[in-house]
């Protein structure tokens, strides 16, 4: 039912109308007498009243409810909103004579240059020059940089910094001159919007027979924001058949999840799976692509500028491509001219040496492995 919303004015002319027709009379309704004085109290107390109403209905509808009011109402449902995601990356520890041993501690706080963005050196066993009796990264003598993983201290989308944003060391570290990420940081989301929180209770409820595979995609993505996930049923991770088995592919925007992620990912499809069957959970197969274009400009005073625009703008549009989508190499022309206004031509284009697309594979995902704009 759509609720008939009433102006003042209106209210004051219903009830003006509504008086004189029960009147046997003709009333006196100017504007200062006592009798219209009364119907415009009236009219201001229904006015209220249908601010009221407003209220009430838009705090208790999930389609008008928003910010706290559409937490609570998700919350009758055991749903709640998706936290910020912190972005996370490399950054490259260097200095400038490599005489003596030197180590960058995990922990090390490392800035953007306007200091808008912080972020934290973090535990990596797997990185050849993690020391755990150090609690660091080792550069050894003789060794003049070494490349840690960072993620943002604070979730959100101002932590995906661009490549060579990152230049401040917040303390100290002896042995260590400068502080660089050669490559943009990625995976950073903001708190779960308004509108990503219903179109996410709706995949609640149509999930709600469970052992689907609607189900086991919604259980991945729920578990935290920026995931994105193919469902492969009766293939083993390497592709081969097999029936009563899915393989599961993740990816969190970089193209390499961490063990941590794939675990919760696990734990969460193991909640919903279909019952006898047996599912795999892993990181989508990188697909390198090394894109190399040239820009020409009127002024060419801007084609420094332009340069970079294009530049960020061809690495996000190929590190934005899903699992399993190919990638198109005369998209990168569109690209490159939606980029800047000053972009009057593009001219040799070419991914990995050629001009052909670039095809992903079912647990494939593209990455821009380098980005060249002369």
């Amino acid at each position: 039912m759509i609720l008939q919303l009433q102006t003042f004015s209106a209210l004051v002319e219903s009830a003006a109308a509504a008086v004189q027709g029960a009147a046997k009379q003709l009333l006196d309704l100017t504007v200062g007498s006592a009798l219209r004085a009364i119907l415009e109290a009236n009219a201001s107390v229904g006015l209220w009243m249908q601010w009221l109403i407003l209220q009430v209905l838009q705090m208790t509808r999930a389609a008008t409810s928003s910010g706290s009011d559409l937490d609570s109402w998700m919350e009758d449902f055991g749903l709640v909103r998706l936290p910020g995601v912190a972005a996370v990356g490399t950054v490259t520890f260097s200095r400038f004579v490599p005489v003596t041993a030197a180590l960058v501690p995990a922990g090390t706080e490392v800035r953007t240059a306007d200091g808008s963005e912080s972020f934290v050196v973090v535990v990596d066993t797997g990185n050849p020059a993690w020391q755990a009796a150090q609690n660091g990264y080792l550069i050894g003598t003789g060794q003049a940089s070494v490349v840690v993983p960072v993620a943002a201290i604070t979730a959100g989308i101002a932590g995906n910094v661009q490549a060579g944003a990152i230049s401040l060391i917040v303390a100290a570290l002896p042995g260590v001159d400068t502080a660089s990420n050669t490559a943009a940081l990625a995976g950073g989301a903001d708190a779960e919007s308004d509108a990503a929180f219903r179109l996410r209770f709706q995949n609640y409820i149509n999930s709600r027979s469970r052992a689907t595979e609607a189900a086991i995609t919604y259980a991945v993505t729920s578990v935290q924001q920026n995931l994105a996930c193919v469902v492969a049923e009766n293939q083993l991770p390497d592709g081969s058949s097999s029936p009563g088995t899915f393989t599961v592919v993740v990816d969190d925007g970089t193209g390499a999840p961490g063990s941590t992620l794939l675990g919760t990912v696990s734990g969460a499809v193991e909640a919903v799976r279909p019952l006898g069957s047996v599912f795999s959970v892993r990181g989508p197969t990188i697909v390198p692509a090394t894109i190399s274009l040239a820009v020409e400009v009127a002024d060419t005073s801007t084609l420094a500028g332009v340069q970079q625009d294009v530049q960020a703008a061809v690495t996000a549009y190929v590190n934005s491509l899903a699992v399993g989508q190919s990638f198109a190499w005369s998209r990168l022309m569109q690209v490159a001219y939606a980029a800047s206004a000053e972009v009057m031509n593009v001219t040799n284009v070419l991914v990995n040496g050629g001009q052909s697309d670039v095809q992903a594979g079912t647990f494939g995902v593209v990455k821009t492995s380098s980005v060249t704009v002369g």
